[in-house]
This record gives C-alpha cells, sequence and structure tokens, in this order.
C-alpha cells in the first residue's frame, strides 16, 4: 500500500488568544498543495511482531518511536488488530517548515489504514484521532481548502479560489521551533474577518491578509523575510511565510 501525503500553505495565519491547556486558539486558511511524501506499508512477513522504519529523502534523525506515523499506527492499535508492518518513508516536505509534513504523513495513515483495513471510522472518529497527534492533523483528513479556529481543529471548508495559478515553495532550510514562534508572540483579536478577505481577489490579499509569526521570525532570521520581498519583486500577486516558517510561498 502506497500513497502520498501532501503538504498545506497558510493563507494568513493568526493567534488570537492562548488556552489554558497550553495551546492557542488561532484563524488561518489551509490550502493544500502539491508536494508530497511517499509513504509505503507492507505487512511484516518475517514473522516479526513489532513494526519497522526505514526513510529517505529530507530526513532528520528523530527516534522511530517519536515519528508520527509511527504514532499513528500505535493509535490506531489502542483499538485494533492492526499486524506488524514494515514502513517507508521518502521525505520530500521539509520538516519544521510550516508545511504541515509530518501532520500530512500522520494524517494519511490514519485514512488509508481505515480503508485498508475495512476499520469503520467515521470522518468525524478520523478527525478525533488525528487531533490527538497535532493540531493541523485534521485538515489532512478531508484535505481540501478550509477556514480553521480553535487550534486548527475546527474546520469549514472553501472554496479552491487557486485554480489557473501557480504557487512557488522555498524553503530557506531554516527549521522553525514552533513552541518557541509562539512564546513570541502576543494574542490579538481580530476586527474583520479572514474568510471575506480570503474572498476578494488574490490581487488585494497582499495588503489585507498577514501571518502574524513573520514580524518576530523574520527579526531573527531576515533571511526569511528577504525572500518574501523578492518574491514580490518577480511579480507575486501575493507572497507570506507559511505557519510559524521557515518556507515562504508566492502566489503567480
Amino acid at each position: 500500500m502506497t500513497f502520498f501525503p501532501n503538504a498545506k500553505i497558510n493563507i494568513g495565519l493568526r493567534i488570537v488568544a492562548r488556552r489554558d491547556d497550553g495551546f492557542h486558539n488561532i484563524e488561518t486558511i489551509f490550502y493544500p498543495v502539491l508536494l508530497r511524501d511517499a509513504l509505503e506499508f507492507v505487512s511484516a512477513d518475517d514473522g516479526s511482531d513489532s513494526d519497522s522504519l526505514t526513510a529517505t529523502g529530507l530526513v532528520t534523525g528523530c527516534r522511530m518511536s517519536e515519528n508520527l506515523v509511527v504514532k499513528a499506527v500505535n493509535l490506531l492499535r489502542r483499538s485494533f488488530n492492526i499486524p506488524a508492518l514494515q514502513i517507508h518513508l521518502h521525505k520530500a516536505i521539509p520538516p519544521g517548515a510550516g508545511l504541515g509534513g509530518g501532520s500530512s504523513d500522520a494524517a494519511f495513515t490514519i485514512r488509508y489504514l481505515n480503508r485498508y483495513y475495512r476499520l469503520g471510522l467515521c470522518e468525524n472518529k478520523l478527525k478525533e484521532l488525528a487531533l490527538e497527534l497535532g493540531s493541523d492533523c485534521p485538515f489532512f483528513i478531508d484535505n481540501v481548502p478550509a477556514f480553521a479556529t480553535g487550534r486548527g481543529e475546527i474546520l469549514s471548508s472553501l472554496q479552491p479560489l487557486l485554480k489557473g495559478y501557480h504557487i512557488i515553495l522555498i524553503n530557506p532550510g531554516i527549521e522553525i521551533n514552533t513552541g518557541e514562534a509562539y512564546s513570541r508572540i502576543t494574542p490579538i483579536e481580530p476586527v474583520n474577518s479572514m474568510v471575506d478577505l480570503y474572498l476578494r481577489p488574490a490581487e488585494e490579499w497582499r495588503d489585507n491578509i498577514f501571518n502574524d509569526f513573520e514580524p518576530s521570525v523574520f527579526g531573527i532570521y531576515p533571511e526569511i523575510g528577504r525572500i518574501k520581498e523578492h518574491l514580490y519583486d518577480n511579480g507575486a500577486l501575493y507572497a507570506s511565510m507559511s505557519g510559524s516558517g521557515s518556507s515562504v510561498f508566492g502566489i503567480f
């Protein structure tokens, strides 16, 4: 079984409030893009009773037990008898880049194992499980453009307004710690509707849709801010950092 978890970008990102549970309430628009990892699952045929994981591409040094794919498999095993698996992950989505690569891998694992083993989990239950793995994991269950609130798990589907446009992603190879990025933000209640702004022509987004992480991240890594400027200098209708960085995208 092979599948291809895709990345996402954030069109705007507002940090609205700190929560008592340690998370933050946000407003953002998640938009799926075609940059993809590859995941292959094969039932272990060597009599093993434990999973194995190999990885290629843009891999990091995290332990197997910390990998979100492995966590997703073990999450399903709390309720279902899933055999030992040989897992291969090819990473094309950079880690720590604001593109949701790990979250996508985890959510796709839940989706496809549910389908392959006929576990019978409904969409809402899949999202509930996905949320245990990460705040943006539920988005990848539906995997369509969506306005996200709460931690990012309260989703309202939106029209895919970027058909016919080109999206360029640039990753400077800087891995941003999301927790540290949040610690530098002062939450602000929004005064206008992000959905209304999204529904305007893309040419109007530049002056109206912002990512609250940019000032602090650009202050520490000015080269990321220069990438955004470079995209605008070369004709982008809209450019922004995605998530807490470090990737920047331009819409042409």
